[in-house]
């Protein structure tokens, strides 16, 4: 099982596999109620096991426990977004 990590620091959700990165997803800080999705990156020997939408989920449930709004600018992340009416609560 994939477990997500949220490096605050990096301004990035992770997913590890023996200590590789497998997923990222980064993010900026527009403002401390705004997080701007700007890149998710799944390597080539992850894809197809829905690492990015880990990493999305793991955003969006940070967001709604913070009182943050998302602008997914990252093609996945804005993807997502058009496609699963759920996460409209975050989306900026």
């Amino acid at each position: 099982m994939h477990h997500v990590e949220h490096e605050p620091a990096n301004k990035r959700f992770i997913i590890q596999d023996k200590g590789d990165i497998a997923a990222v997803m980064t993010y900026v800080i527009s403002s401390p109620e705004l997080y701007i999705i700007d890149h998710t990156l799944v390597e080539n020997a992850y894809r197809g096991q829905g690492l990015g939408d880990k990493l999305l989920k793991a955003m969006v449930e940070y967001a709604r426990e913070n009182g943050i709004k998302i602008l997914p600018l990252c093609p996945f992340a804005k993807g997502r977004f058009d496609r699963i009416p759920e996460y409209a609560d975050v989306l900026n």
